[in-house]
């Protein structure tokens, strides 16, 4: 029995680790490997970028939380490839999100 309490302690601490482990772009069902390839950067890359940004949880962000968003983003994708221009993150992260095209 006490082997019984401790699999079941060890695996539901598990699953609590590997669900913080998650970081929000994956969480968020975006495809991050789809997304890093068409911004020409490693998908690492991508999700590292993405952790500190804060989606809206309606999926429509005010003006300015898209803009706290973009200034946290933009210049950690730019570190990584600075041909990376706002319009291209705008178009490639329209083109996979579930909800269509943002306003900008």
């Amino acid at each position: 029995m006490r082997t019984l309490v401790y699999a079941v302690i060890f695996v539901a601490g598990g699953l609590s680790l590997a669900s913080a482990a998650i970081p929000n772009a994956e969480r968020g069902n975006r495809p991050t490997d789809l997304i890093a390839a068409d911004l020409n950067i490693p998908e690492e890359v991508f999700v590292q970028c993405f952790a500190d940004v804060q989606p809206a949880k309606d999926k429509n962000p005010s003006g300015e939380r898209q803009r706290m968003n973009k200034a946290l983003l933009l210049p950690c994708l730019q570190a990584e490839n600075p041909e990376i221009t706002n319009r291209m993150l705008d178009q490639v992260m329209d083109r996979y999100r579930p909800e269509g095209p943002m306003n900008h």
